[in-house]
């Protein structure tokens, strides 16, 4: 097939810019130690934040249900897709979130655009942090409503934002906020109680994204969503699988059942990885040490690369940014930390802000003070490779 011009000079600016992308396959389950181009290098890029990916107990799970279901769902929730398999799993989520209900969509992607479609549309206006998700400025385009971004963790600026006397021509009009509990670069966290508060106070609906927060945040490793309209997790990172979920009241739920085009208009989620995420549940509630060690773990790396001058930005969470400038200079680290038997891509525009490319470490509960160690050896000597 013919290849437009437009597309092969785009790719030849980006490999310009150092923002060109690729693949690179893993040659084996997500674990702390991965095979990477026939070679076992040390991860930190994985988001499998307690290591249930690999837990035995959750392969068990999915292989059983596999041997009831079969594999794929062959329809929308709707028709013929939905299971006694979602059914177990949205009453779990439910519970452990404290809501009174609960709705899987097959990507957490997906559960942001179906949330936010089902609760503004044209007319409306929804106000985002700068930082947020790219799935939930997605969702905000798709749902015709007005966006309003706002300087990342800035509540007074929010605030003005929803205020229905300035922030849109017409004061009867939907108004919303969305924002990440962690934000995934940065993994620093949102100011969730003064959100709250502004939202009670302009009569505002609010919307947080949990994924990197289930499992890891909270006093039940639940989150932090507290009041709010509803609750976007995912069971794709710290559960260790795949699919997203919303948790909010009843009411909610069933208008996103009647009204979420990305679920309404999908084929549902595999039974098996229903009741591989329930099992994966089960294990983050039954051994609550996973989060201790981890975020123990984060303490002390947050720590070690502070005391050898790397800017680690704001993170409070086990995912630690090292924040190196420009996109050359992370290239050149994350081959120099390859070289070294460490696996951690960089991480350039757009993805973050020019200026802020970076190396995004990503800690699980499986890895060791040891890991940690060398990791922090191998940065110092990536810096100065990067710098000679």
């Amino acid at each position: 097939m013919a290849t437009p011009d437009f597309v092969r000079a785009t790719l030849d600016d980006l490999r310009a810019r150092d923002l060109y992308r690729r693949l690179v396959a893993v040659g084996s389950a997500a674990g702390p130690r991965v095979s990477v181009g026939g070679r076992t290098v040390l991860q930190f890029a994985s988001n499998n934040y307690l290591g249930l990916a690999g837990d035995p107990r959750v392969r068990e799970a999915a292989v059983r249900a596999i041997e009831r279901w079969g594999w794929g769902a062959g329809a929308s929730r709707l028709l013929a897709g939905h299971t006694d398999a979602h059914a177990a799993l949205e009453a779990d989520l439910a519970a452990f979130k404290g809501t009174e209900a609960a709705l899987v969509f097959p990507s957490g992607y997906m559960a942001n655009l179906g949330a936010v479609t089902a609760l503004v549309g044209r007319g409306d206006l929804v106000a985002c942090d700068r930082e947020n998700h790219a799935s939930i400025y997605d969702a905000v385009r798709l749902s015709g409503a007005e966006l309003a971004r706002y300087p990342h963790a800035d509540v007074g600026a929010a605030a003005e934002l929803l205020n229905p006397q300035s922030a849109i021509r017409n004061p009867q009009s939907r108004r919303l906020l969305v924002s990440d509990t962690v934000f995934s670069m940065g993994g620093d966290v949102a100011p969730l109680g003064e959100l709250a508060g502004i939202c009670r106070a302009a009569g505002a609906m609010l919307v947080v994204d949990e994924a990197h927060a289930l499992g890891v945040l909270g006093p039940t490793g639940a989150g932090l969503g507290g009041a709010i309209t509803a609750s976007v997790g995912t069971l794709s990172k710290a559960l260790g699988g795949v699919g997203g979920f919303v948790a909010a009241s009843r009411d909610v739920i069933e208008l996103l059942v009647n009204r979420a085009r990305p679920f309404i208009y999908t084929t549902a989620l595999p039974a098996a990885a229903c009741e591989a995420a329930r099992a994966a549940l089960a294990i983050l509630q039954a051994e609550p040490e996973r989060r201790t060690r981890l975020l123990a773990l984060a303490d002390g790396l947050r720590r070690a690369l502070r005391e050898r001058d790397f800017d680690c930005g704001r993170s409070e969470t086990p995912i630690v940014p090292v924040i190196v400038g420009e996109p050359s200079r992370a290239l050149a680290m994350a081959a120099a930390l390859l070289a070294r038997g460490i696996f951690c891509p960089a991480i350039r525009p757009p993805t973050v802000p020019p200026g802020t490319s970076r190396l995004r470490v990503s800690l699980t509960a499986e890895h060791t003070e040891e890991d940690v160690d060398l990791l922090v050896r191998a940065l110092v000597a990536a810096r100065d490779y990067a710098q000679s």
